[in-house]
C-alpha cells in the first residue's frame, strides 16, 4: 500500500490552532470571537488537556492580600529564571497578569475568595515583595487546588459561545511548509482513519510539553511533544531543551502532582530526622524557594542519608498540623491524591514525596508577539511567516533556566491571547489563500505509511521504556559531563531503534499503537535534543545543575541553546543565540541586572 490508498481531505481556514489546552482554546476563541474562520485540531477532548492538572494556581500582582506591584513580580521571574528569561517577554506577561486574571474572572472562573470577596491569593515559590527586600508576596490568585481544571472548562465554554470549530480526537501530524512559510497543518482523524490537509494564513502550536520523555513525571501520558517534533521535521531549531524543571512533590512511587500550594498554605519538608532541612539550604524563603532549589536540597539530603522510609529514598511532606478547615477549604483535591496514591490521610500522617520531571522550559523559540523564530544564513533572528507557538510547547522565553510556580497558568493565557492579538493585527478575515501545492504533505504521509506498516523485532513499548530510563538517569537533577556523554551514546543507539519497531496493527481506524509509535517519534526528538544541550553547557543554570561546573558563568554561557535534529539521519546540531536583556519599555519598567540567586 501507498500514499494514494489514503483519503485525503482538503479544509481551508483563516487560522488552525493545534492543541486545545489554555493557550490553544485562549488563541482559539479569542480568533473566532474577532470573525475569524478558526478550526481547532486536538487529538483529545479539549477538557481532558493537561492543563486540567493544574493545581496550585496563577500569578498576578492583584494586592488582595497585601501590597504588590507587577514589577516586584517581574523582578522574581527574572531572578527564577536565573536571569535566561527574555526581559521584554517577561516584562509583557508581569504587566498583562492582573488584567489577565480579571478577564478570567470575568469569563466565569470561580477563583476562592477573601472574607471581603476578593479574589483569594496564596504565597508560592520564589515570590516576594520591593524587588525581593519586603518578604513574601501573596500573589497566587487560586480556585482551591483545582485552578487549571476551572480555567480548562472556563475557556472551553468560552470557544463554544463565540463558535470556535473543533475538530476532536484529530493527531496533528506535520506542518504544510512552502518556501520557508507556514501554510497549514496534516492531521489523521482517529475515529475514521481519513487525513485531513488544513490551509490556514496562520498555525498557532499549543501542544504542550514532552514530559513523557522521562520515565517519572507528573505529566499526562498524552504529554508527548508533538508540536516540538513538528517543528524540528520542518527544519527549524527547539531553544534551550536542557531545562527541564523536577517539581519538589511527586508522589513517591506514583509520580502524581503535590501542589506547591500546599506549602503556600504552610506545609513544609522533612527529613528522616524529622528536621525542617530547608533552613539549611534556603534561610529566608525556605520551603518556599524556586522549585529547582528545593528539588536540590531533598536530593542533597537523601544523597547523605538523610531520607525517609526503611530505604531512606524519599522525604516527607507535613501537612497535619494545618487545621481540617483549611484542608478541606484549600487543599481537597490534594488530600484526595494523597489518600488514594500514597494511602495516606494527610490530617495524621506525612505525604513521603521525591522530585519528580514536572515541566519543559524549553520549546519552539517565540517572541512575545507568539511569533516563531528561526536563525537565518547571517546567523540573526527571523520570524517563520504564518506560524505561532504558545504555552509548554513554546519557548518565550519568560521562565528561562527555572520557572516559577503558577507562572504557567499565567503564560498560557497571556501568550495564547497575544497570539490572537497579533493576528488580528496582521491579518484580514476571510483573506483568499493561496493555492496549497498538489504534493503539499506528501513527505508526512511518506512518514505516516512507513510507520503504520513496520514489521521489525521491538515494540513501541520497549523502545519508549529505554529511552525513558535514559533520561532518567543520564539527565536527572544533577549532572556531570560523564553522565550525559553517556546519556548522548545511549540515547543516538535508542534513537535507531525507531527503524525496527514492530507495529503489530496496521489498521486506520483507532490504531493506538499507530498512535503510540507517532507519538515516539516525537518524544525521541525531544530527548535527543535535550541530552545533547545539557551536555553542551558547561555551567550550573536554573534547572541545569552540574556538579563539574557548580557556577553560573554569566560570561560565557549567557545564551540561549538552539539545537536541530534530523531523525533520518539521527544528526543534532548546537547553535546558540543572545537572551533579551532590555525590557519592553525601560520608562515603565528597568531591566533586572544579573546578581547572585540567593533564596
Amino acid at each position: 500500500m501507498g500514499i494514494k490508498s489514503y483519503t485525503v481531505i482538503d479544509h481551508t481556514f483563516d487560522a488552525v490552532v493545534v492543541g486545545a489546552g489554555g493557550a490553544g482554546l485562549r488563541a482559539a476563541f479569542g480568533l473566532a470571537e474577532a470573525g475569524y474562520q478558526v478550526a481547532c485540531v486536538t487529538k483529545l477532548f479539549p477538557t481532558r488537556s493537561h492543563t486540567v492538572a493544574a493545581q496550585g494556581g496563577i500569578n498576578a500582582a492583584l494586592g488582595n492580600m497585601g501590597k504588590d506591584d507587577w514589577r516586584w513580580h517581574m523582578y522574581d521571574t527574572v531572578k527564577g529564571s536565573d536571569w535566561l528569561g527574555d526581559q521584554d517577554a517577561i516584562h509583557y506577561m508581569c504587566r498583562e497578569a492582573p488584567n489577565t486574571v480579571i478577564e478570567l474572572e470575568n469569563y466565569g472562573v470561580p477563583f476562592s475568595r477573601t472574607r471581603e470577596g476578593k479574589v483569594y491569593q496564596r504565597a508560592f515559590g520564589g515570590q516576594s515583595l520591593e524587588y525581593g527586600k519586603g518578604g513574601q508576596a501573596y500573589r497566587c490568585a487560586a480556585v482551591a487546588d483545582r485552578t487549571g481544571h476551572s480555567i480548562l472548562h472556563t475557556l472551553y465554554g468560552q470557544s463554544l459561545k463565540f463558535n470556535t470549530t473543533f475538530f476532536i480526537e484529530y493527531f496533528a501530524l506535520d506542518l504544510l511548509m512552502e518556501n520557508g512559510e507556514c501554510r497549514g497543518i496534516l492531521a489523521y482523524n482517529l475515529e475514521d482513519g481519513t487525513l485531513h490537509r488544513f490551509r490556514a494564513h496562520k498555525t498557532v502550536l499549543a501542544t504542550g510539553g514532552y514530559g513523557r520523555a522521562y520515565f517519572s513525571c507528573t505529566s499526562a501520558h498524552t504529554c508527548t511533544g508533538d508540536g516540538n517534533a513538528m517543528v524540528a521535521r520542518a527544519g527549524l531549531p527547539l531553544q534551550d531543551m536542557e531545562f527541564v524543571q523536577f517539581h519538589p512533590t511527586g508522589i513517591y512511587g506514583a509520580g502524581c502532582l503535590i501542589t506547591e500550594g500546599s506549602r503556600g498554605e504552610g506545609g513544609y519538608l522533612l527529613n528522616g530526622k524529622g528536621e525542617r532541612f530547608m533552613e539549611r539550604y534556603a534561610p529566608s524563603a525556605k520551603d518556599l524557594a524556586s522549585r529547582d532549589v528545593v528539588s536540590r536540597s531533598m536530593t542533597l539530603e537523601i544523597r547523605q542519608g538523610r531520607g525517609c522510609g526503611p530505604e531512606k529514598d524519599h522525604i516527607h511532606l507535613q501537612l497535619s498540623h494545618l487545621p481540617a478547615k483549611v484542608l478541606k477549604e484549600r487543599l481537597p483535591g490534594i488530600s484526595e491524591t494523597a489518600s488514594i496514591f500514597a494511602g495516606v490521610d494527610v490530617t495524621k500522617d506525612p505525604i513521603p514525596v521525591l522530585p519528580t520531571v514536572h515541566y519543559n522550559m524549553g520549546g519552539i523559540p517565540t517572541k512575545y508577539t507568539g511569533e516563531v523564530l528561526t536563525v537565518d544564513k547571517d546567523g540573526k533572528d527571523a520570524v517563520v511567516p504564518g506560524l505561532y507557538a504558545a504555552g509548554e510547547a513554546a519557548c518565550v522565553s519568560v521562565h528561562g533556566a527555572n520557572r516559577l510556580g503558577a507562572n504557567s497558568l499565567l503564560d498560557i493565557v497571556v501568550f495564547g491571547r497575544a497570539c490572537a492579538l497579533h493576528i488580528q493585527e496582521t491579518l484580514k478575515p476571510n483573506t483568499p489563500h493561496k493555492e496549497l501545492s498538489a504534493t503539499a504533505g506528501e513527505e508526512s504521509i511518506s512518514n505516516f505509511d512507513k510507520i503504520r506498516f513496520m514489521n521489525g523485532q521491538i515494540p513501541t513499548s520497549q523502545i519508549r521504556l529505554q529511552m525513558q530510563k535514559v533520561m532518567q538517569n543520564n539527565a536527572a537533577v544533577f549532572r556531570t559531563q560523564e553522565t550525559l556523554d553517556e546519556g548522548v551514546e545511549k540515547l543516538d543507539k535508542v534513537a535507531s531503534l525507531m527503524s525496527d519497531v514492530k507495529n503489530a496493527d496496521q489498521s486506520l481506524i483507532w490504531n493506538t499503537n499507530l498512535v503510540e509509535t507517532l507519538e515516539l517519534q516525537n518524544l525521541m526528538t525531544n530527548a535527543v535534543q535535550t541530552m545533547y544541550s545539557a551536555r553542551d553547557r558547561k555551567e550550573s543554570r536554573g534547572a541545569h545543575a552540574r556538579e563539574d561546573f557548580k557556577e553560573r558563568d554569566d560570561v560565557n554561557w549567557m545564551k540561549h541553546t538552539l539545537s536541530w535534529h534530523d531523525d533520518k539521519s539521527l544528526k543534532t546540531t548546537i547553535s546558540y543565540r543572545a537572551v533579551n536583556m532590555k525590557t519592553l519599555d525601560e520608562n515603565e519598567c528597568k531591566s533586572v541586572p544579573p546578581m547572585k540567586r540567593v533564596y
